[in-house]
């Protein structure tokens, strides 16, 4: 039987090349999303392709839930459930950028407690379900090695004035995967954070001449943008229990960015 993965905003970028990753590498998938059907269909065909390509059967599934609002995160429990049967990796990938990214002088409410409910509250809540429904199956086969990975940001410590709630969101990520790793080591599950930097996506197409320019001029150590594979192995070296030593462990995927420099 294959481990299984839920993987929040898997449809498209990161969480799309997360998704390929681990396909790879054997696991059965539940390819969260929220409007994009078309997009999930697409990344969980890719999958199973990518599964047979390395002489492996899996299963993608999908799933539409808005990991925002709490009938959404009890959907994808339930859906992961009824699907499979077990899960042995929740990655709370799921996120959106600053509403219109204004200046924190003239931000909204609205507009903040929208973004906190998806990046913060979200993973928060997702975890705590899927947290309690992996101790259950330990119970049942204490040989079980279920993990929690959370992708994060730079933004957890880069300033961006004009993001101010993603920041802070992306901060707080780093504290709940402290949080859960202390709580969930006795129960033998191992938490993760995973903090990519400049990752060629949708998200930051927008941005792209900004970043080519910064990156050349020496942004990084490793001058080329990040790709959602990068992040995807990580995720994969961790998911096969290869730091299994290690919780609450934060591993930087950006880079370089983080070194600093004179």
């Amino acid at each position: 039987m294959n481990r299984v993965a839920l993987i929040t905003g898997a449809s498209r970028g990161i969480g799309r090349g997360i998704a390929l990753e681990l396909a790879g590498i054997g696991f059965d998938l539940i390819v969260n999303y929220a409007g994009n059907v078309k997009a999930a269909e697409q990344t969980a065909a890719d999958c199973v392709a990518e599964g047979r390509g390395v002489n492996r059967v899996i299963r993608a599934e999908v799933c539409q839930a808005d990991v925002g609002i709490a009938a959404g995160r009890q959907k994808l429990i339930d859906f992961s459930k009824a699907a499979f049967g077990r899960l042995d990796l929740l990655v709370n990938n799921a996120g959106i950028t600053s509403i219109g990214r204004a200046d924190i002088l003239d931000a909204t409410e609205e507009n903040f407690d929208r973004l906190m409910a998806v990046n913060l509250k979200g993973p928060y809540f997702l975890t705590q379900l899927a947290a309690r429904w992996m101790i259950e199956q330990i119970k049942v086969n204490s040989s079980l090695r279920p993990k929690i990975v959370t992708i994060s940001s730079i933004s957890a410590y880069t300033v961006s004035t004009n993001r101010g709630d993603y920041c802070l969101a992306k901060a707080a990520l780093g504290m709940m995967t402290q949080l859960y790793a202390t709580r969930l080591a006795d129960a033998g599950i191992n938490v993760y954070e995973i903090r990519p930097g400049v990752i060629a996506s949708d998200m930051t197409a927008p941005v792209k001449e900004k970043y080519d320019k910064l990156i050349s001029e020496g942004l990084t150590p490793i001058k080329r943008w990040g790709t959602p594979g990068d992040v995807g192995k990580a995720v994969a070296a961790l998911a096969e229990d290869l730091l299994p030593f290690s919780t609450g462990e934060v591993i930087n995927v950006d880079g370089g960015f983080h070194l600093r420099r004179l």
